[in-house]
């Protein structure tokens, strides 16, 4: 018999021959529940297969074979073996998905009747059971399609928080717990039992049995807190001594308390008297246990000549490119966005750990407590960082990393004591040192940026380049992505260094392995972002675009590692500008054909879903996000490339594709293209206006965004010419300015674009001035001088000329939106000194007093100074 089962599981042909045979699920359910003779392993594998076949053919099963099946599972839910009834389990809660629990009313009631059996078995099977329906169907479970079962299973199951068995203990509460975050209301009537019941198993000597009870306060904080704040005091105490819990599933699933106290408002009042012992508990949950040092191979100093495993490369995601505008005292928006980085490093053991979530903890309590956690951490950080044992002192270099966003600016003080200290870490012998090194100071790269640069700036980088090098995977990989954040932060005060600097991120091509070389193509990028035009000069584009170049040769138009070469060159296009030209040919064309492939493929697939795949539409993204880079750093010269292939077809086909992505690729590219070579763009417009009209639906906020900047970047060429088009999306415009809630970035793309159109075709645009000027304004105010900020300008005031009436109501706001030039050119000056004095003539003297009363001082006084009113 055993021979017949093995059979079958190594055959899945067979399997589904025997399907065919309506008795062969009888077979299955006999070998699984009644043949006593055989071996557990072979009942339950019988069993599986049995749960294979519900999952796919339970519909073809004769009724008679469907309830033979259903009343040997409740018939032996009870086996003396645990195997088999965690198998008879599974099959009922396969079945019960199945079939909806709707069509086999006897299940639950027996169940339930079944966990007061005096026979532990049975009772622990029902229980089993049980807790699967409950994890896979707990919705269903609390709707009036089933008559509610639950108003009787929850106080059943609570009645059982007091069972003699640690596993039944641990089944009822793991019950409830699937109905808390959904706020079941047979739940929520019976809470104060609920939580009373979990009190009392606060020190129960099964750690599943802790466990869950943790999982439950957990989240209880999150839906419930009311009921909990009245036993605060003593809940963070149980939770203090759990997350020390000797079974580290216990300790992982306290330590998630402090993660989520941590959102909450009452936070800062409950915690506030806890901090001293709080604190050094997380520090202490930050060490690497014995079990991660081995899989993290932490005795492995020089790995960099090992292959990587090619499954454990994580896919990338590319983030398409969005249009933003500069603000005043910072560099765009980006960095907002790109907070990407994990509280800590260890990738290879992306499952959630307690040194992980110990981490995470401390950093966002030290983004609440701020100041007030530094006294009760400084004696904690001092006995680790310089602590003998190595894995001690790794512990500590990730909690001042952990802090360092909360508590920059009074860390302050200890930095120039510190952080020689870390950088000398980054020389230490264990490679786990010198990863977490690199991270940490990475969280502290703004710091260092702020200093001169002689002082940490020059000796950070020299070590971190090294550290690009180093012998061991892990700590390259760190030390590329801390550089990485290093140029961020640093820009243009990298320049002096950037012949060292490419030297050896060029030589890092020929020593990383798969996965550090994607990290290499960021560092790149990142470089070219941060240092833009700098990079332009005959010695730095001979080191660093051969190998890109040859990079580029060898990848093949289906391999996912385009994707960061092409962000990689993307921002190296933008930043040599022109230095770019003899690479560009290539790089254009094979750009073209990626699109051009990708959209056939996407062709092939509509018309026949059954005989192609689903084309990787990422690949057209990232190629289109390349062709912007070039059209940006190439400007003009990209027109001879545009002349000679199908771009503009290929384009209109793009943005009206079905993912919002490839749409706002393509309206990036759109912008880009008619800033260098309008001409091309030109013939096409009548065809594209009503597409970027129909994309202006601030549901899809990127989209919308780039739609609405490449309206006005085609307004300000066209410029008379645009006027048969306003009418498709000035109203669009104008309903998105007054949107509530709408993204800073889309707020003043749609100001721009307002005002450009205004520029360009005053007597359409300008009737419309009372709906949108105060927001117009608001939205302009924080924005830099620069090219754009200026048509938009000189756009409302030609329309405040055409309609002076539009803006009386609103003045003294595009009076503040006017002091918010730092120096606008002289017409344009001249046009506002028009419009002010205008008013203020208009108004006589004793009016615009008693106006200008209402004036901040400092508006007063700028308007006063710069236009003498």
């Amino acid at each position: 018999m055993s021979s017949v089962l093995i059979l079958f599981h190594y055959n899945s042909q067979k399997l589904e021959q025997l399907n065919q045979f309506p008795d062969f699920n009888n077979y299955l359910i006999f070998v699984l529940t009644r043949l006593k003779t055989e071996d557990e392993p072979t009942r339950s594998l019988s069993g599986l297969i049995l749960k294979n076949n519900v999952k796919v053919h339970y519909q073809n099963f004769p009724p008679a074979v469907a309830h033979f099946i259903k009343q040997e599972c409740l018939n032996n839910i009870g086996d003396p073996s645990p195997l088999i009834r965690a198998t008879i389990g599974i099959l009922i809660t396969t079945i019960s998905t199945k079939e909806e629990l709707q069509t086999w009313p006897e299940l639950l009631p027996q169940l339930c009747n079944m966990l007061d059996s005096e026979d532990y078995n049975i009772c622990e099977g029902s229980f089993g059971a049980l807790q699967k329906i409950c994890e896979d169907s707990s919705e269903l479970l609390d709707s009036d399609a089933l008559n509610r079962p639950l108003n009787i299973m929850i106080p059943k199951f609570l009645q059982f928080f007091k069972h003699c068995s640690p596993k039944i203990r641990s089944h009822a509460v793991a019950c409830v717990n699937q109905f808390i975050i959904g706020r079941a209301q047979a739940l929520m009537d019976n809470i104060d039992t609920f939580i009373e019941s979990l009190f009392a198993l606060a020190a129960d000597e099964d750690s599943e049995v802790r466990k869950n009870v943790c999982r439950a306060l957990v989240m209880l904080l999150e839906v419930r807190v009311d009921r909990l704040i009245p036993h605060m005091r003593s809940i963070v105490e149980y939770m203090l001594q759990r997350t020390q819990d000797p079974d580290e599933n216990v300790a992982l699933e306290a330590c998630e308390f402090w993660l989520t106290l941590a959102e909450q408002p009452i936070c800062k009042d409950v915690l506030s008297g806890h901090l001293a012992q709080l604190v050094p508990v997380l520090a202490n949950g930050m060490k690497y246990s014995e079990i991660d040092i081995i899989l993290l191979k932490g005795d492995v100093e020089e790995d960099e000549a090992v292959p990587d495993n090619e499954q454990d490369i994580k896919p990338r995601f590319h983030k398409s490119r969005t249009v933003t505008l500069q603000h005043e005292g910072d560099e765009g928006e980006e960095g907002e966005e790109s907070e990407d980085d994990d509280d800590d490093d260890d990738d290879s053991l992306s499952d959630w750990n307690l040194r992980k979530c110990s981490a995470a903890a401390l950093d966002v309590l030290a983004n609440v407590f701020r100041d007030e956690l530094l006294p009760h951490l400084l004696p904690v950080l001092k006995e680790l960082l310089f602590h003998p044992d190595w894995v001690v002192k790794e512990s500590g270099i990730l909690v001042l990393g952990a802090i360092a966003e909360g508590c920059m600016q009074d860390m302050a003080p200890y930095l120039p004591e510190l952080i020689p200290h870390l950088i000398q870490c980054l020389c230490d012998k264990k490679a786990l040192v010198r990863s977490i090194a690199c991270w940490t100071l990475s969280r502290y790269a703004h710091w260092v940026v702020s200093q001169p640069p002689d002082s940490y700036l020059k000796p950070l980088m020299t070590e971190l380049l090294k550290r690009i090098l180093d012998s061991n995977k892990r700590v390259q990989e760190a030390a590329c992505s801390a550089f990485a954040t290093l140029e961020e932060e640093a820009c243009t005060e990298l320049v002096p260094y950037l012949s060292f600097i490419l030297d050896t991120l060029v030589f890092a091509f020929s020593k990383y392995q798969h996965k550090n070389l994607l990290i290499l193509y960021d560092a790149i990028g990142t470089l070219a972002d941060s240092v833009g035009h700098h990079l332009n000069q005959p010695e730095y584009i001979q080191k660093l675009m051969p190998p890109l170049i040859q990079k580029w040769n060898e990848l093949k138009d289906e391999d996912k590692d385009l994707f960061p070469l092409l962000e990689c060159l993307s921002s190296v296009a933008t930043a040599l500008q022109s230095g770019f030209l003899p690479y560009c040919e290539p790089v254009y064309q094979r750009c073209v054909t990626l699109v051009q492939k990708n959209l056939a493929q996407a062709m092939m697939y509509n018309q026949h879903p059954d005989q192609y795949e689903a084309p990787d539409k990422d690949f057209m993204i990232v190629a289109l996000d390349l062709l912007s880079g070039l059209a940006e750093g190439l400007g003009g010269h990209v027109e001879q490339l545009v002349t000679r292939s199908n771009i503009m077809t290929l384009l209109f086909q793009c943005m009206q594709d079905t993912m919002p992505e490839v749409r706002q690729s393509s309206f990036a590219l759109l912008g880009d293209l008619t800033k260098a070579c309008f001409l091309h763009v030109k013939p096409c417009i009548a065809e594209l206006m009503p597409v970027l009209g129909l994309n202006l639906n601030p549901e899809f906020i990127s989209v919308c965004n780039n739609a609405t900047w490449a309206i006005g970047e085609i307004a300000m060429q066209m410029g008379m010419e645009m006027q048969p088009f306003v009418a498709l999306v000035l109203n669009n415009l104008v309903e998105i300015i007054n949107r509530p809630n709408t993204p800073k970035t889309l707020l003043e793309n749609t100001a721009i674009t307002i005002g450009r159109l205004g520029c360009v075709c005053p007597q359409e645009v300008a009737p419309m001035l009372p709906q949108f000027i105060r927001p117009w304004c608001t939205s302009l105010r924080n924005i830099r001088d620069n090219e754009e900020k200026d048509s938009a300008f000189r756009g409302i005031c030609v329309m405040i000329g055409v309609n002076p009436g539009g803006v009386v109501q609103d003045f003294i706001f595009f009076c503040d939106a006017v002091a918010s030039w730092v120096n606008p050119n002289d017409d344009l000056r001249d046009m506002f000194y028009k419009i002010l004095h205008g008013f203020k003539d208009q108004v006589g003297e004793d009016n615009w007093q008693q106006f200008s009363e209402q004036f901040p001082p400092l508006l007063k006084e700028r308007l006063s100074a710069c236009y003498g009113v």
